[in-house]
């Protein structure tokens, strides 16, 4: 089943879209409230959800007034703060309540900034439930993909990565057949064209300071590491349907070209933009219209030259290792992540060197046996597994 419909636009002389905003204290929830803030008569917030910034949660609920909020964390249930949720805010408490939100009657959209692989539960449960899904959530179609996108109804599911939604754009009207190619770019991150050598010292601090994007902490150490570009090497492999060796990685560090598409008859299409992250949410709530640009636009005049080069994977192993758990399929890539994730904090936490991160995957995938994915209740169970025999591996590799 292709992700894409006729463009008829479908929004005409309807009401305002009713979208749920999970996350949306994070990077992308924030900047997802600005489109909404800016398109107010397009979009109608009714959902929100933070794990445990209820401050954050409160602030936007004030000034949005959804009817639903959640907060992950139910410890957080007596914070003070909460008393300040306008009367007329449904407030739950706990991951069951945030999945909850995905599947209410009154939304027709979720935007899913959920970080990690928590975020598969609300994803799973708004497509199962109908609602159009623009997801930010991509660790959710790398470890389930083989689940969710058989519930994907034409034009119901929308990514918010730019670069998928680059490649999203550049594929609106064409065949599937006529593909030849994917180029994903990448901005190859702080350490771009280091030794591997050189980057066994590096300091979180310094992983952290990100040449082009401003994203949460997680997904900054991914982009250090190229495990974000691996990870988003997986979902277009889901995503749209071609396989991992079609997928090539390109390291562009302007960040202006955000992916291309080659066809068949050596043609490419490349979608281009500013370094905004407002730009594709706001192509997923107005797909398949256009809306007035919420991010910033670009005078190419006035651009730097764009340049390219190859992605290293001996360098960054990484990526080495997300194809291969992408060429396997099944719970490999779940895994996978799980002790990507496990080890990503336990650097930044500076419990271990910036590869050990590799290390510690490369032996919980060496680990793991392979097996067909058939529930999301599965995936909770290999994740739980990948996790503890990650932690067990951090204890072998820094000694």
């Amino acid at each position: 089943m292709t992700i894409f419909e006729d463009l008829a636009p479908r929004r005409a002389a309807r009401r305002p879209l009713r979208v749920a905003v999970l996350g949306c204290s994070g990077s992308i929830g924030r900047q997802t409230l600005d489109v909404c803030r800016r398109h107010a008569d397009k979009v109608c917030v009714v959902a929100l959800s933070v794990n445990a910034s209820t401050r954050a949660l409160v602030d936007a609920a004030r000034e949005f007034r959804p009817a639903h909020v959640a907060v992950a964390d139910a410890t957080r249930s007596s914070d003070p703060v909460l008393s300040e949720l306008p009367d007329s805010c449904e407030l739950a408490l706990g991951p069951e309540a945030v999945t909850g939100l995905a599947e209410l009657d009154d939304v027709d959209m979720v935007v899913n900034a959920l970080v990690g692989f928590a975020g598969i539960h609300a994803g799973f449960t708004a497509l199962a439930a109908g609602k159009s899904l623009a997801y930010a959530n991509k660790e959710s179609i790398v470890c389930g993909g083989d689940l969710m996108m058989p519930l994907a109804r034409p034009g119901r599911l929308l990514p918010v990565d730019s670069e998928h939604s680059a490649i999203y754009q550049c594929l609106v009207g064409e065949r599937p057949e006529d593909v030849a190619r994917i180029w994903l770019t990448c901005s190859g991150g702080p350490f771009y064209g280091r030794r591997r050598d050189e980057l066994a010292d590096v300091s979180a601090e310094r992983a952290l300071a990100h040449p082009t994007w401003s994203m949460g902490a997680k997904i900054t150490i991914d982009s250090a590491t190229l495990m974000n570009k691996g990870l988003e090497v997986i979902e277009a492999h889901h995503l749209f349907q071609r396989p991992v060796d079609d997928i090539r990685v390109l390291v562009h560090p302007q960040s202006k070209i955000h992916s291309m598409v080659e066809f068949v008859d050596g043609t490419v299409k490349a979608q281009l933009g500013s370094s905004d992250m407002r730009g594709p949410i706001q192509y997923a709530l107005s797909y398949p219209e256009r809306w007035e640009a919420s991010a910033r636009r670009v005078d190419w005049c006035a651009e730097d030259p764009l340049t390219f080069g190859e992605a290293d994977e001996g360098t960054f192993g990484c990526l080495a290792l997300a194809r291969e758990a992408g060429r396997a399929g099944g719970t490999l890539p779940c895994a996978m992540n799980a002790a990507n994730e496990v080890a990503n904090e336990a650097f930044r936490q500076g419990l271990c060197g910036f590869l050990d991160i590799e290390r510690v995957v490369a032996r919980v995938m060496e680990r793991t046996a392979v097996e067909r994915v058939d529930s999301v209740a599965q995936l909770d169970e290999v994740d739980a597994r990948a996790r503890e025999l990650a932690r067990a591996t951090l204890m072998e590799v820094v000694r």
